[in-house]
């Protein structure tokens, strides 16, 4: 069976700290719950998350859904690497894909979803990574800014895909994790039809940045 690879980089600096790293850690869970529901995505769905702060952590490496066990996130701080969080990710995706040969298929397009409620800090590094991202050629990446202080300009750097959320909280995020859960399942279904996957019609809380 061929894998879909999904990974999330999940900004975990220290402005994520009080109800919005509770809410993300029940709207992370309510997906999984979601996804594993879906007897598809539990033949092929891999997921990885990433998380980052001053410091950027491999938090779940690429592990199918039956298998996946989701840690809490604890004790966001710091600021906001999304540079070096990239960095990971590029050398993990590129180690972790399976390429297609004569004798075997190779992996579904990776999905890649990042979610922050900030700005890079490390501006330089983001910015050169974004072409190595782009040429790892993802089925799509969806980039979600968070509240008054996340930067969609940032994000559309590197993704045409961009949404915006009011606010971190438990509803919101909620709200945004079901509507990436249906992403994933679209994806999964429609892979080998296509070579992109189509974004389902967002919930209101979930603002498309045009």
């Amino acid at each position: 069976m061929r894998r879909l690879p999904v990974y999330f980089l999940l900004d975990t600096s220290g402005s994520m700290n009080g109800e919005p790293i509770q809410a993300l850690n029940n709207a992370l869970s309510g997906m999984i719950h979601s996804l594993r529901s879906d007897a598809q995505a539990s033949e092929t769905l891999w997921i990885s998350i990433i998380t980052f702060n001053s410091t950027v952590t491999e938090l779940v490496p690429l592990t199918e859904l039956p298998s996946f066990q989701l840690p809490e996130i604890t004790d966001p701080i710091g600021a906001t690497f999304t540079g070096k969080a990239l960095e990971l990710l590029h050398s993990k995706a590129s180690a972790d894909i399976k390429k297609g040969n004569a004798n075997q298929k190779g992996d579904w397009k990776p999905l890649l979803f990042l979610i922050t409620d900030g700005k890079p800090s490390d501006t330089m590094l983001y910015s050169e990574m974004i072409p190595k991202i782009k040429a790892l050629n993802f089925g799509v990446i969806v980039g979600c800014a968070v509240g008054g202080l996340a930067d969609d300009s940032k994000l559309k750097e590197l993704t045409d895909n961009v949404v915006h959320l009011a606010t971190a909280d438990t509803s919101t995020l909620k709200q945004f994790f079901k509507w990436v859960s249906d992403t994933i399942e679209h994806g999964n279904k429609s892979m080998g039809t296509t070579d992109t996957v189509a974004l389902p019609p967002p919930p209101q809380e979930v603002v498309q940045v045009i």
